[in-house]
């Protein structure tokens, strides 16, 4: 599924606006305005603390610079509101889902859940081979499962915390974990946006796996070798004998493979579509009763309790649920790691989603997007151009719709008859799509998939982009089958 695994309306009966009245320097000045105050704020004045508010705000301030060129032509305040209005609807299966992988990961800390992850991880990996491990790891569960952000939700927070204890820096790592999930992700028949993106191009869900794998398998192998010349290179900080951070866990925590039932519950209760929101409530609570029964002292502390009790017990686990948690061990970078936000941790994230989702609703509203996407279409005079023009207009909507759902619906939309009249069969836009709009929504901070993944991993955009191979490197390999005519699929006249 899309990593939000979740699609409150239909995407492709979304109405895509435009507007005669609008040209495309007007389109851009709200892009240009909003790419100039951002890049000031984070460079100049914030850096990584930018995300806490100040970006949000500046979303905010590129909405108000399209509204302006809004009124100029004849666009509505009402309009304007009513597509804002649709668009932040359309992410409330998102802000669930953030609010429930907050709480889950609040009980499965203090469940011992994820420290027996990291645990019996890290005496498995090394860090030689932990970041090709993780990109495999990820990529197994995310084609099971069909949602990246399951995926990193679950496992990913514990590779990430592996990846601290071996030296490794929490952007590599994050980077391997998203490498192998939006690899999971975009293969998976389980997932939506596999299934949306050939229903917007005309074709069908296997003809189009099967020709994504054409680009998708070299972009994995590309990406699983540079991870592994990594680990031979890799200079970890300290000794690999990680002992006293096995005694320390072991120490603070009750550590029993048997505590895997609920993650495997989860990903079990997915495989069956079960809904995302109902599998991840079913693993807090779940969580939450195995953190009464395998660390009654943890969940005494959280509760600041001095015995146990049904007052105790509840308090503890609901604190988990909702507010920040920490557990001390002797080990100071296990301090560290062993914290979680609950719900409340994941509150400035959906901030970001939801002003986001205002400039994106505005720039709709005003025909910007439509209008952009027209711009890049009419570039299209030969087949390799045509392909750049969709891989250009996937990714500058990622960046100023938000939102990589849009990001498949509108070029989908504007460049279907385009392949056609070049007789191209549609999996080559279906492809496209995908190597384009569906993987690289997490390399942009305020795209919903961006803001999701740096919240639930706690690395910042910044830190992975690099290392999130695997995304930015499939439009690359898109754009070099279409220039040397590698696999191009003509359209069958019947």
């Amino acid at each position: 599924m899309e990593s939000k695994n979740i699609i409150p309306t239909k995407p492709e009966d979304e109405n895509i606006i435009e507007n005669k009245e609008l040209n495309i320097l007007e389109a851009l000045i709200p892009v240009f305005a909003l790419v100039g105050m951002l890049f000031y704020n984070v460079f100049f004045v914030y850096g990584d603390d930018a995300l806490s508010g100040s970006n949000q705000f500046i979303l905010l301030m590129g909405a108000a610079v399209a509204a302006i060129v809004g009124f100029k032509n004849k666009v509505s305040y009402k309009q304007m509101m009513e597509e804002v209005s649709e668009n932040i609807k359309s992410t409330s299966g998102a802000i669930l889902i953030l609010l429930m992988v907050g709480a889950l990961a609040g009980t499965w800390l203090i469940s011992g859940i994820i420290p027996s992850m990291i645990y019996y991880g890290l005496q498995i990996l090394n860090p030689t081979i932990f970041l090709a491990a993780s990109v495999v790891i990820c990529a197994i569960i995310s084609i099971a499962t069909g949602s990246s952000w399951t995926t990193s939700a679950t496992v990913g927070i514990a590779l990430v915390g592996i990846g601290n204890t071996l030296g490794i820096s929490a952007g590599m790592t994050a980077g391997a974990v998203l490498s192998g999930a939006y690899f999971g992700d975009k293969m998976s028949p389980l997932s939506d946006t596999t299934n949306l993106a050939p229903t917007m191009a005309g074709g069908d869900l296997f003809t189009h796996i099967k020709y994504m794998s054409l680009t998708t398998i070299p972009t994995i192998v590309v990406t699983l070798l540079v991870f592994i010349i990594i680990g031979f290179s890799i200079e970890t900080t300290g000794s690999p004998d990680v002992s006293d951070k096995l005694m320390a866990i072991d120490a603070a925590f009750n550590i029993s493979p048997w505590l895997f039932i609920v993650p495997v519950v989860v990903i079990f209760m997915i495989i069956k579509k079960t809904e995302p929101l109902v599998a991840l409530l079913i693993g807090t609570l779940l969580a939450g009763v195995v953190a009464i029964i395998a660390q009654p002292q943890i969940v005494m502390n959280i509760a600041g309790a001095d015995s146990m009790s049904f007052n105790a017990a509840y308090k503890g686990v609901m604190n988990a649920i909702t507010v920040d948690s920490a557990v001390e061990t002797s080990s100071k970078e296990l301090n560290d790691l062993f914290t979680a936000g609950g719900m409340s941790g994941m509150l400035g994230t959906i901030w970001l989603i939801i002003c986001a989702m205002v400039f994106g609703g505005v720039m709709d509203a005003i025909g910007a997007l439509a209008r952009i996407s027209k711009a890049l279409l009419s570039m299209a005079s030969s087949v390799f151009g045509l392909f750049a023009s969709t891989v250009a207009s996937c990714l500058a909507l990622n960046v100023t719709a938000s939102d990589q759902y849009l990001a498949i619906v509108v070029p989908g939309k504007m460049f279907k008859k385009a392949y056609e009249d070049k007789g191209l069969a549609p999996e080559n836009l279906s492809r496209t799509l995908e190597d384009s709009g569906t993987v690289t929504s997490v390399l942009i901070p305020w795209n919903t998939c961006g803001a999701y993944q740096s919240g639930v991993l706690g690395v910042s955009v910044s830190d992975y982009f690099f290392f999130a191979i695997f995304n930015w490197l499939s439009p690359i390999m898109t754009l070099i089958f279409a220039a040397f005519n590698i696999k191009i699929k003509q359209l069958v006249k019947s």
